[in-house]
């Protein structure tokens, strides 16, 4: 079996973690979330890039054999020169998928909520510039909903009536795809339908990546060889015990056949 790392910005990447257990159950996971410096929509693009290096290099030392970046905005900043440093181990990032959005979309209107630094990125806008013109993208910067995620409250007044009015110019501007750019907000994925309506698609990317890191572990021949109960460490730069609750709280996979683990570890140094 492999050692497979998963690093995000907080508890989004648990959207992708969650897909992973289901998709790929016979391998050992290590989760990283840089919850003390989250969000990273609203950091710099150098703070970003250095960032995610250090932690995917952390990530490489600890033996982890694959690699999902499981932020779209350290994706956006990040990803091509975290493969470079790191060539001989696969580098499966994220990003918004609005490319099948387009193709779906019956109206040739598609909303994308994502963070600042997601939709400011040039890779975002390079693959914007890929798709057909007929299609009008509706872009949104979820400014704030980050936090409340990380908090916990999902459910919270606040955290409706915030992504409400995040939501309101699609919903004026009458889309039918709605792209999730950022791990975080499938776990509002309640609160976004009861907005939206279920006439809006919604595209959240969660199983094309894991089916990537399939292909990826294919090709560079890593084994799946199960030798007793598998195990998922839990690391955050916050607090090793919160994540693991809202881990307990957001993960639908089955944990029974994990050991699991978890703890803090310093922020500055990002050092397993």
């Amino acid at each position: 079996m492999a050692l497979i790392g998963v690093f995000d910005s907080g508890v989004g990447g648990l959207s992708i973690l969650d897909e992973a257990l289901r998709q790929l159950p016979d391998h050992d996971y290590l989760y990283f979330a840089d919850s003390a410096n989250a969000p990273y929509g609203e950091r710099s693009p150098e703070w970003i890039a250095q960032r995610s290096l250090s932690i995917c290099q952390s990530l490489a030392d600890a033996g982890c054999q694959a690699i999902v970046v499981a932020c779209n905005t350290a994706t956006a900043e990040a990803i091509q020169h975290i493969r470079a440093t790191l060539q001989t181990i696969p580098i499966i990032g994220v990003e918004p998928g609005i490319k099948p959005a387009a193709l779906q979309s019956q109206k040739g209107l598609v909303g994308v909520l994502a963070t600042e630094a997601t939709l400011k990125s040039d890779k975002f806008n390079a693959l914007l510039g890929t798709l057909p013109g007929d299609c009008r993208f509706v872009k949104q910067a979820g400014a704030g909903l980050v936090p409340l995620i990380e908090s916990g409250q999902l459910h919270a007044p606040e955290t409706t009536a915030l992504l409400a009015q995040h939501l309101q110019p699609m919903r004026t501007a009458g889309i039918d795809t709605l792209v999730l750019g950022c791990t975080h907000y499938p776990f509002l994925m309640p609160l976004i339908l009861n907005l939206m309506g279920s006439s809006v698609l919604i595209v959240d990317t969660s199983q094309a990546v894991v089916r990537q890191l399939a292909r990826q572990l294919e090709t560079h021949r890593i084994p799946i060889e199960v030798v007793g109960k598998r195990s998922l460490l839990l690391l955050s730069t916050a607090d090793g015990a919160r994540l693991h609750s809202m881990a307990m709280q957001l993960l639908r996979s089955d944990l029974a056949q994990f050991h699991i683990e978890f703890k803090t570890v310093d922020p500055e140094r990002a050092e397993l």
